[in-house]
């Protein structure tokens, strides 16, 4: 019983850490890829569930606002208008 304590006080910090390490190391290869979220052309504004199976989401796509609503089927476009201008926070370059 001794031996499985000792065991599991050393593993499972272990094992939390290369957890830590994995998602880290797949940070840093996105942020190398161009993946991260600095080339994203894409934002997704806000989002509200309907059901447990719909969801309506507003999507920021090249200076236009999209609202979708996503179900089991698929993806369907409801609306479309020009983007609200986002506000910028006091500090932050322009």
């Amino acid at each position: 019983m001794l031996w499985y304590i000792l065991k599991l006080i050393i593993l499972l910090p272990l094992i939390g850490l290369l957890a830590w390490g994995c998602l880290k190391l797949a940070k840093k290869l996105q942020d190398r890829a161009g993946i991260g979220a600095g080339s994203k052309s894409i934002r997704i504004v806000e989002t509200t569930m309907l059901s447990p199976t719909l969801k309506l989401a507003v999507i920021e796509f090249h200076g236009r606002e999209i609202l979708v609503s996503s179900s089991r089927q698929g993806l369907t476009r409801l609306a479309e208008a020009p983007a609200r201008e986002r506000p910028q926070a006091e500090g932050l370059p322009r």
